[in-house]
């Protein structure tokens, strides 16, 4: 099993152009989830490639996006030059480099699977935003993991298994409730919207209640 870090390093350089049904579906939920609503400081978690900072960065007067892929930032800073963008190599299981109530929204996708102690990242989460402001987070589901599935990539044909951990949906509402948050939606992304399949993605709407 390849070391997290390493393995986005070395992922990055055709991360946007494999086929991959997590990356492309969870795009769809964050789109349909935020795509109506402005957010004037956004903070991006484990932005990667830039997937979702290219639409986010319209919805925002400043968006701050930290990931801790030296590589990943590199592919995102090539394809995204606009003012209101700052990428910042961070490992966000350590204090984030960002002022606390500061931001609106925080987005994390697809990151929170190679995290153990997710309570970290609520507790930093809720430092970070202003009082109202949402957290969203949308991560491969439980019921996914139960079944083995697990973040996986071939390169020069070596099949590479990321590090996970499984949440299960229970953690990530204690986790909100405990650190401050309120539950303001949860919702599950099919392949093809078949509902008669395991759901390949959870997402959550979180809103700060604390002042």
């Amino acid at each position: 099993m390849m070391n997290t870090e390493n393995a986005y390093n070395l992922w990055a350089s055709h991360y946007d152009d494999m086929p991959n049904k997590t990356r492309d579906l969870e795009k769809t939920a964050a789109l349909t989830t935020l795509q109506s609503k402005e957010y004037p400081f956004i903070l991006e978690l484990g932005c990667g490639t830039g997937k979702n900072t290219t639409w986010l960065r319209h919805k925002a007067t400043q968006l701050t996006a930290l990931d801790f892929s030296v590589e990943m930032l590199r592919k995102a800073e090539e394809k995204i030059k606009d003012n209101n963008v700052l990428f910042v190599q961070s490992d966000l299981t350590k204090v984030w480099p960002v002022a606390d109530n500061t931001f609106d929204l925080i987005s994390c996708s697809l990151t929170l699977e190679h995290i153990q102690d997710i309570d970290f990242i609520f507790r930093q989460a809720v430092q970070k935003l202003q009082k109202n402001g949402l957290f969203f987070l949308c991560e491969l589901h439980p019921f996914k993991q139960y079944s083995g599935s697990k973040a996986r990539f071939t390169d020069k044909g070596q099949l590479n298994i990321l590090q996970c951990f499984t949440h299960h949906v229970s953690e990530y509402t204690d986790c909100a409730i405990r650190n401050g948050f309120s539950i303001e939606k949860i919702d599950e992304w099919f392949d093809a919207d078949d509902t008669t399949t395991l759901p390949r993605l959870i997402s959550f709407v979180f809103r700060k209640t604390t002042v």
